[in-house]
């Protein structure tokens, strides 16, 4: 907990610093603005509760690539990244604690995105179960930060985090139904979606603005959490092991 509650304080501190890294929540209601007029001009306002939903999705996966990407990029260029490694402290729970915070902080993506949909196209969005829906997002929340720590792991290895960062942003959105349903992806791809906790997750987030009962609840939200948690047992191993390599090595600073 202690570990955990520094890596919270020294993520705000980065926020601080490099406000730049909020960069997302900026672009939450330029997105809003635009996904709400494509479904206007369709004539489809049964779809304008997932163009609100959408770009929140969208910062919570944008943000977590920033924060797994940066944390090591920023280290490596700081000098700091062989002192992190060798400091007691965990880094998988370092990476955790900060990729937690800052999808805590891509949340207030939601609370924008409603207020601009409200302004902007006076259109609201209803909440049939707002139990599940507060669960849901609690529940991708984790898995998120779970997640992060995969993409840490995997940035370590390389000199510049960018790459990553641009090659699994616009694929995650579609595979994990940002906006679109996966149900209208080709069906070969389909399958691809059941892997990826966001697919689940948006899913349930869309149901519970329906006033039907939601089926399968308890199923598909551990779906949810058992994605996040395998992704985080698979960082950490991932993360230990090329630890120990670059320790070896000697490559910390020039992997």
């Amino acid at each position: 907990m202690v570990v955990l509650a520094a890596s919270v304080r020294q993520q705000l501190l980065m926020f601080r610093r490099n406000p730049e890294q909020l960069m997302a929540l900026v672009n939450a209601p330029l997105l809003t603005l635009a996904f709400l007029a494509i479904m206007r001009h369709a004539e489809r306002p049964d779809l304008e509760a997932y163009a609100i939903l959408g770009p929140a999705v969208i910062t919570v996966w944008s943000m977590a690539l920033l924060v797994s990407g940066e944390l090591i990029d920023g280290e490596r260029a700081n000098g700091t990244l062989d002192a992190m490694i060798a400091a007691p402290a965990p880094i998988g729970l370092t990476v955790l604690g900060r990729g937690a915070t800052v999808t805590a902080v891509s949340m207030l993506s939601l609370l924008e995105s409603v207020l601009v949909a409200r302004v902007a196209f006076g259109v609201g969005i209803g909440v049939e179960h707002p139990l599940l829906f507060t669960a849901t997002l609690l529940a991708m929340a984790l898995a998120m930060a779970g997640t992060a720590v995969v993409m840490a792991a995997v940035f370590v290895l390389h000199r510049s985090a960018r790459i990553f960062q641009n090659s699994l942003s616009y694929p995650f959105y579609l595979l994990g139904g940002a906006v679109i349903p996966p149900e209208f992806l080709p069906h070969w791809l389909q399958p691809v979606t059941k892997v990826i906790f966001l697919s689940w997750a948006t899913d349930l987030l869309r149901d519970c603005l329906r006033p039907e009962a939601v089926e399968n609840v308890a199923p598909r939200l551990g779906m949810v959490l058992l994605l996040g948690a395998v992704g985080f047992a698979a960082g950490i191993l991932l993360l230990n092991s090329v630890l120990r390599r670059v320790r070896r090595t000697g490559e910390v600073s020039l992997a």
